[in-house]
């Protein structure tokens, strides 16, 4: 009589740990930090060897009327802790009052543009329903918007923050559009098959899926921003960047309008990096996503 063993147990295999994040090497670290300043530094030299030489460039620009870096860094220096001018030590004032606006604007487009254009992703009533009326509202240029707010609503912020919402709104609704559209039904079906009611599998599956595209769309809707805000603070409004370089203009200060526009270059990347950190740590880093 022959006796039947069963086969030894085995215990399962471990799961593979998560890759940890690679860190760069200082020789790397360098070699990235080239590549981020070299290009700048290089623009920064051809600008002040044409201003120097007072080169005449194409469409009539004359270098003799730039000033140079170096009056321009002396001029953001001025304006961040001098004291000698009416505009010294106003820089902080002016910052801080175009981020709020651009921060305003922003949001508000956002807590728009996700959810609708989320439905018009995913439910064919609705994109049928808005489509038309996107595609002819889309093309008309936030300057063609300023005259309108400024009899609708006034000057001050308000007019200003209405014009960078107009400006956000449509990248990010675009992006979400096509990301929502994305989404891959067999996604959708196995949620229906856990049992994942409809309007749930929007926060669960075609959110997630379409992060990446709305990420885009917030980057671009978030620069735009800042190049509507100078249109905004042109009129009606005495403190922001934007006013600082139109008061500029009527003083004929060409190395503030110069400052005022690195400055507002320099607050944009620096907006940009903290929306990517920021969606960063709202997905917890996961991969895909953002």
């Amino acid at each position: 009589m022959t006796t039947v063993t069963d086969p030894p147990v085995t215990a399962p295999a471990a799961l593979p740990a998560p890759p940890t994040p690679r860190r760069l090497r200082p020789g790397k670290r360098l070699v990235s930090a080239l590549y981020a300043v070299g290009l700048p530094l290089a623009l920064t030299a051809v600008w002040a060897l044409a201003v120097r030489q007072q080169w005449q460039l194409p469409l009539g620009i004359d270098m003799r009327f730039v000033p140079s870096p170096a009056e321009v860094v002396t001029r953001i220096a001025d304006l961040a802790v001098g004291s000698g001018e009416a505009t010294s030590g106003t820089l902080w004032r002016h910052t801080a009052a175009s981020a709020l606006r651009v921060l305003n604007g922003f949001l508000i487009a956002a807590a728009l543009a996700i959810p609708l254009g989320l439905l018009i992703g995913r439910i064919r009533v609705v994109e049928r329903l808005l489509d038309s009326t996107v595609g002819l509202l889309r093309p008309i240029p936030v300057t063609a918007w300023a005259p309108l707010a400024l009899l609708l609503i006034g000057f001050g912020d308000r007019s200003t923050i209405f014009l960078i919402v107009i400006a956000a709104f449509f990248p990010i609704l675009v992006n979400t559009i096509a990301g929502a559209s994305a989404v891959s039904p067999r996604l959708l079906e196995a949620a229906a098959m856990l049992g994942t009611p409809a309007w749930k599998s929007f926060f669960t599956v075609v959110l997630p899926s379409s992060m990446r595209s709305i990420t885009a769309g917030l980057r671009v809707g978030l620069g735009l921003a800042w190049v509507v805000l100078v249109v905004g603070e042109t009129v009606g409004i005495r403190t922001g960047l934007g006013a600082l370089i139109t008061q500029a203009r009527d003083m004929s200060r060409t190395d503030i309008i110069v400052a005022g526009m690195i400055v507002i270059g320099l607050a944009g990347l620096a907006s940009d990096r903290l929306l990517t950190l920021t969606l960063r740590a709202a997905t917890r880093n996961r991969p895909g996503l953002v």
